[in-house]
C-alpha cells in the first residue's frame, strides 16, 4: 500500500547531486533500477547520446546576438564592418534557431550519455484493444544548480524581451517613421537599452553546476513513481482499462533529452485513449496543471482529482492550459498527448540552488496525493468512459 515511511526512506536515498550525463546521475539511476529488481518487476532501459549545447550555450548565444544586432540597429552603425557583423550575427542566430528545433539530434560540443528506464505493468483485462491505453507516470532522474535562481532568470528573459521590443519599436520610429526626431528616440532608447543589456549580462553570466541535491527537484517525483511501482506490482491493484507505465527519464535538466528519446521511439501508445502524469518539484503545496488536450477521460479524471476523499486541495491552473513548462510534461503536452502536471510553484525561490533540501519536501503531502491519484484511477477505471 502507499506508505509515508517508504516516502521518507526512499528520500534519503535520492538527495544528492545528481547533474544529467554524470556519474551521479547514473547512481541515481542505479538505485531506482535497484528497487524495480527488488519488486521482480521487468524494466526496459533506453540508452542515449546528448549535446549540452540546446540547454547551456544556445540561450547564451541567441541573446547575445539578437542584443548586438538590435545595439547596431539603434546605434545607426550603417558601415561595410558593422553590416558584415550584422550579417555574421544574423546566419549565427538563424543557424542556431533551425539546429535547435531538433536539439536530441545534435552531437557535438560535448557529447554525454544519459539513460530512461521504463516499466510497464499490464492491465487484469485481456482483451487486446486495451493495449494501448496507458496511464503513464513521468518523473525525471538528474538535478542541477545554477549560479542564478530560476525567478531570477525568469525575470531576466521577461526583462530582456520587453525591453528589446521597445528597442524595435524606438529604432522603426526613429529610422523610418519620424526620421527628423532622432535625437529624441535616441533620448527615449537609453533607458530600455541599459535594461536589455543588463539582462543579456546575466543571462549570460549563468553557469550550471552539480551543487543543487535536488530533494524538491526531481528527488519528490522520484519517490512518488517508486511508491506507484511498489502499489502497482501487488496485482490486486492493477487496473483493468488502463495498462500502467512508470518512466524515469535522464537528461531532463539538459534540455528534456530523455523525454524526447522516449517519444521519439514511443509504440503501443494511444494519446486519444492514455492519460501522462508528470511529477515535476513537489514541495508542501499540490498544483495541477492540465493540459491543452483534454478527452472525455481526461476530464473524467480531473473531476475525480479535484474531488478527491483525501482532502487533499490541489489547487488548480487554468489560465495557462500547459501540464508543464520546460519540463517532460510540457513537452508531451507540445506533441499533443493528454495529462497533467503535479508539482509546486513556491520552490521556485531555492529550485536549481544548494538550498533544495530535504526539509523542504512534505512526505505527508506525497503520500495523500498518491492516495489521491491510485483512488482517482481505481475508481474512473470501474465507470470506464471509452
Amino acid at each position: 500500500m502507499i506508505e509515508e515511511t517508504r516516502f521518507k526512506k526512499n528520500l534519503k536515498k535520492f538527495v544528492f547531486p545528481r547533474l544529467s550525463g554524470t556519474k551521479f546521475e547514473l547512481e541515481a539511476f542505479d538505485k531506482v533500477k535497484q528497487e524495480v529488481e527488488n519488486l521482480n518487476l521487468k524494466f526496459e532501459v533506453q540508452k542515449f547520446t546528448f549535446s549540452s549545447f540546446y540547454s547551456r550555450i544556445y540561450p547564451k548565444i541567441a541573446f547575445l546576438s539578437a542584443s548586438l544586432i538590435i545595439f547596431q540597429l539603434y546605434l545607426d552603425l550603417i558601415t561595410n564592418l558593422s553590416l558584415v557583423l550584422m550579417l555574421v550575427l544574423l546566419s549565427i542566430l538563424i543557424a542556431s534557431i533551425i539546429l535547435t528545433r531538433k536539439p536530441e539530434k545534435i552531437q557535438f560540443i560535448k557529447k554525454f550519455n544519459s539513460q530512461n528506464l521504463l516499466v510497464k505493468i499490464k492491465s487484469t483485462s485481456k482483451e487486446m484493444d486495451n493495449a494501448d491505453r496507458i496511464a503513464l507516470f513521468v518523473s525525471h532522474l538528474d538535478s542541477k544548480g545554477q549560479r542564478f535562481k530560476i525567478r531570477i532568470r525568469i525575470r531576466m528573459i521577461k526583462l530582456w524581451v520587453s525591453s528589446s521590443i521597445v528597442l524595435v519599436i524606438i529604432v522603426i520610429l526613429k529610422n523610418i517613421i519620424l526620421i527628423g526626431f532622432k535625437i529624441i528616440f535616441y533620448i527615449i532608447g537609453l533607458l530600455p537599452l541599459i535594461l536589455s543589456m543588463f539582462a543579456s549580462l546575466i543571462l549570460l553570466l549563468n553557469s550550471t553546476d552539480n551543487n543543487s541535491v535536488g530533494a524538491v527537484d526531481n528527488a519528490s517525483g522520484i519517490v512518488c513513481n517508486l511508491e506507484l511501482l511498489n502499489y502497482y506490482s501487488i496485482p490486486e491493484n492493477r487496473l483493468t482499462n488502463y495498462n500502467i507505465w512508470i518512466l524515469f527519464t535522464g537528461a531532463e535538466e539538459c534540455g528534456t533529452m530523455g523525454i524526447r528519446h522516449f517519444f521519439n521511439n514511443l509504440e503501443n501508445f494511444d494519446p486519444n485513449k492514455s492519460i501522462i502524469f508528470n511529477f515535476e518539484s513537489l514541495a508542501n503545496n499540490i498544483y495541477l496543471f492540465p493540459g491543452i488536450n483534454e478527452g472525455n477521460h481526461t476530464k473524467d479524471i480531473e473531476s475525480l482529482l479535484l474531488n478527491n476523499n483525501r482532502n487533499l486541495i490541489l489547487r488548480h491552473f487554468t489560465t495557462k492550459r500547459v501540464f508543464g513548462t520546460h519540463s517532460d510534461g510540457g513537452y508531451l503536452g507540445d506533441k499533443g498527448l493528454q495529462g497533467y502536471g503535479i508539482g509546486s510553484v513556491e520552490p521556485f525561490a531555492y529550485m536549481h540552488t544548494p538550498n533544495d533540501t530535504i526539509d523542504k519536501v512534505d512526505t505527508k503531502i506525497l503520500e495523500k496525493m498518491c492516495l489521491v491519484l491510485t483512488d482517482t484511477l481505481k475508481k474512473h477505471d470501474s465507470n470506464f468512459i471509452k
